[in-house]
């Protein structure tokens, strides 16, 4: 009998997954079978070896000394089997005309980003384009075919297009707003959005005001939520332009005159090169950063 051929990479990957968690069970857990199943993959693979990988130590498992070694040799070249082999999988996928997006950013996928993908949609011939939003480091392991992010970093290959550079303006509804300029910051109150608690003292410090001269309204978790109170309240909002823009559009807010400033972050979009649909991924970047300039292009009152 050849042994090289019956070593199991299922038996291997279990054990590195036990080495990680510490645990069949988490490890179980991670790889989305039984623990049975997992136990049966470290007996296979103690039994190629001819030694105990793990020892149980109440719920805990416990490399022994050649489970260490085992696990510190395996465990990188096996990331990297695993990863080469799904980046250069090209038909996995059933449905070819099918975009995957995954994005930290909620509001400017609710707002910006889906209500304008039919556009996409029929520019490329009838894709569908699922949107899936998450705050969570995506890892080389996740199923998707585009990146949208402001604050979350791609460590795998793929291409990047600077989608948005974020400016911020303060609005309101237009009886609220119209020729008060910045005085309205007296004594109409600026709502909150704890989701991004940067967006105030940035917005501040970039037009030399102070906390002391707003006046405190009400908080919201997501500017999704905040955006009906300010069109339909008497209050103020301090937001991405881009969030804001059709509101503005539709004559729904106005736009503080003065109250422009860049907040320093970016929108980055990364199409992945093991994406099964490359092309169309790049595509959908370049039509995202075409949409968001073409909604930012109107001028903001200076």
């Amino acid at each position: 009998m050849n042994v090289e051929q019956d070593l199991s990479l299922n038996a291997v990957r279990a054990f590195v997954q036990v080495a990680r968690d510490k645990s069949v069970t988490g490890a179980a857990r991670t790889l989305g079978i039984t623990q049975s199943s997992v136990s049966r993959h470290i007996a296979v693979l103690e039994d190629y070896l001819g030694a105990k990988l793990i020892e149980r130590r109440g719920r805990q498992s416990q490399l022994t000394d050649f489970g260490r070694l085992f696990a510190d040799a395996v465990a990188e070249p096996l990331d990297t089997i695993l990863f080469t082999a799904r980046r250069m999988r090209r038909n996995g996928r059933k449905d070819a005309n099918r975009l995957v997006v995954r994005t930290s950013l909620a509001t400017f996928a609710y707002t910006v980003l889906i209500p304008n993908l039919r556009d996409f949609s029929k520019e490329m011939g009838g894709v569908t384009v699922d949107v899936i939003s998450t705050l969570s480091a995506p890892t080389s392991t996740d199923s998707f075919d585009v990146l949208l992010t402001r604050d979350l970093t791609l460590t795998e290959p793929g291409d990047r297009w600077d989608v948005y550079d974020e400016q911020l303006v303060c609005v309101g509804a237009p009886d609220c707003v119209v020729g008060r300029g910045l005085k309205a910051l007296r004594n109409t109150p600026v709502i909150a959005v704890t989701s991004r608690p940067d967006i105030l003292p940035t917005w501040l410090r970039g037009l030399d005001l102070k906390t002391s001269e707003i006046t405190s309204g009400a908080r919201y978790d997501h500017h999704y939520m905040a955006l009906p109170a300010v069109t339909t309240g008497s209050s103020l909002l301090v937001a991405p332009h881009v969030l804001v823009a059709d509101l503005i559009r539709q004559g729904l807010v106005e736009v503080m005159a003065g109250s422009r400033a860049p907040s320093g972050m970016q929108y980055r979009a990364y199409a992945i090169d093991r994406s099964d649909n490359p092309d169309v991924a790049r595509a959908f970047c370049r039509w995202l950063t075409r949409l968001c300039r073409k909604m930012t292009e109107d001028s903001v009152p200076a």
